[in-house]
C-alpha cells in the first residue's frame, strides 16, 4: 500500500513537472518575441518622434542653415508704363507754330510769351503786332500783317465721286505771310457731291458749307495773293490742283522736297507732323487739322533752315559763262598728232 502511493505520487509529480516544462518555453517564447518586437516598437517610436521634432525645427533649421535661406520677397521693378508717364512730366510742352513763330520774331521764348500775354502754350491767336517783326527785304518798318514777299499756303479736301471713283476736292484754304499772320482762311463749296468729308482728318463739316464761298471766287482771290511772291508750302503741288492754278517753280519753295530734311524720315518724303515736332518743338495735326497752324509750321520750317533752301533755288550759271568771263590769253590748245 505504501508502494503503490509512492508510484501514484511519483506519477503525480512526473504530470506536474510535465506541465511546468510546457509551460517553460511558451513563456520564454512570448519573452524572446517581446524582446524582439520591443527594438521595433522602440525605432518606430524614435522615428515618429523625429519627425515630430523635424516639423517643430523646420521654421528654425532653415533659418539657421545658410543653404537654404529663407525666401525674400524681390522687390518689383517699377513698369515701362511709369517711366514713360516720368519721361512725358519731365518734358517740356510744345508749343504751337503761332506762337513759335512770334516768339522768333520777337526774340522772345514762348515761355516768356505766354507769362506777357496770359496765353497757353497751344494757342493759335498771334498777339498784335508791335512793329519790330519786319520782313528781311523790306524797308521800313510797315505792319507785320501784310502779305508781303513771302507767304505760306496749305489746303484742306474731302472726298467726292463715291467709292469707286474718289477724288479730293478743295474745301478749306489758308495763306499766311512771313509772320504766321492770317492773309486768306475761308472754306470752299464743293462743286461736286460730297461723299466723304473726311472730318476726322480735315475737320470740315456740312455745317462749315454754310457761309462757304464759291469756288470760282476763292481762286481767282488766291491767284491775286501768289502773283510775284514766294510760295511756301509741304507737298504744294497738290494744293495748287486742288485750286486749278499754277506757280513758277522758281519761286516755290517746298520744304517736303528739302534735301536736309529727308534724314528724319529715312531718305523719304518726310511728314510735316515729324518735322514739327522733331525740329521746330511744336504740336501739329493733334487730331483734325488746321490748315492755318499747318501753313505756319511751314513758315516756321522755311525761315529756320532759310539760307540751307536758298542756296538750293540759286539759279545756276549757263554752261561756258566762266569761259568767257575768265578772260584767257584766247589761244586754243591745239590737238596733238598721233
Amino acid at each position: 500500500m505504501a508502494t503503490t502511493a509512492l508510484s501514484r505520487n511519483w506519477k503525480q509529480l512526473q504530470e506536474t513537472l510535465k506541465k511546468s516544462s510546457s509551460t517553460t518555453p511558451t513563456n520564454s517564447s512570448k519573452r524572446k518575441s517581446s524582446s524582439i518586437e520591443s527594438p521595433t516598437s522602440s525605432s518606430s517610436s524614435t522615428i515618429t518622434r523625429a519627425k515630430k521634432a523635424k516639423r517643430a525645427r523646420t521654421p528654425s533649421s532653415t533659418a539657421a542653415n545658410p543653404a537654404n535661406p529663407p525666401l525674400i520677397p524681390r522687390a518689383s521693378k517699377p513698369t515701362p508704363t511709369s517711366k514713360v508717364l516720368k519721361m512725358s512730366t519731365a518734358a517740356p510742352k510744345p508749343t504751337s507754330s503761332a506762337l513759335a513763330l512770334w516768339a522768333e520774331d520777337n526774340d522772345i521764348s514762348p515761355a516768356d510769351l505766354q507769362k506777357a500775354y496770359n496765353l497757353p502754350l497751344t494757342s493759335t491767336t498771334l498777339p498784335p503786332p508791335t512793329g519790330s517783326a519786319i520782313e528781311p527785304e523790306a524797308s521800313g518798318s510797315p505792319s507785320a500783317t501784310e502779305p508781303k514777299k513771302y507767304i505760306s499756303l496749305d489746303c484742306e479736301m474731302v472726298g467726292v465721286g463715291g467709292p469707286t471713283n474718289e477724288r479730293s476736292a478743295l474745301a478749306r484754304v489758308s495763306i499766311v505771310n512771313y509772320h504766321g499772320h492770317i492773309i486768306l482762311d475761308t472754306f470752299v463749296r464743293p462743286k461736286e457731291r460730297v461723299t466723304d468729308w473726311r472730318s476726322w482728318v480735315s475737320g470740315v463739316t456740312p455745317a462749315h458749307m454754310i457761309h462757304a464761298r464759291e469756288f470760282e471766287d476763292v481762286q481767282k482771290e488766291v491767284s491775286a495773293i501768289l502773283a510775284d511772291r514766294v510760295l511756301v508750302g509741304h507737298a504744294v503741288k497738290y494744293d495748287l490742283e486742288a485750286l486749278l492754278l499754277s506757280h513758277p517753280r522758281r519761286d516755290i519753295r517746298d520744304t517736303s522736297r528739302h534735301p536736309g530734311f529727308r534724314k528724319f524720315s529715312a531718305g523719304r518724303t518726310p511728314r510735316l507732323k515729324k518735322l514739327a515736332l522733331e525740329v521746330l518743338g511744336i504740336e501739329i495735326q493733334g487730331g483734325e487739322h488746321s490748315s492755318v497752324e499747318d501753313a505756319r509750321a511751314c513758315m516756321l520750317l522755311y525761315r529756320k533752315f532759310r539760307d540751307e533752301i536758298e542756296k538750293l533755288h540759286k539759279p545756276k550759271a549757263p554752261k561756258g559763262a566762266s569761259a568767257k568771263s575768265g578772260g584767257g590769253n584766247g589761244k586754243r590748245k591745239r590737238k596733238r598728232k598721233a
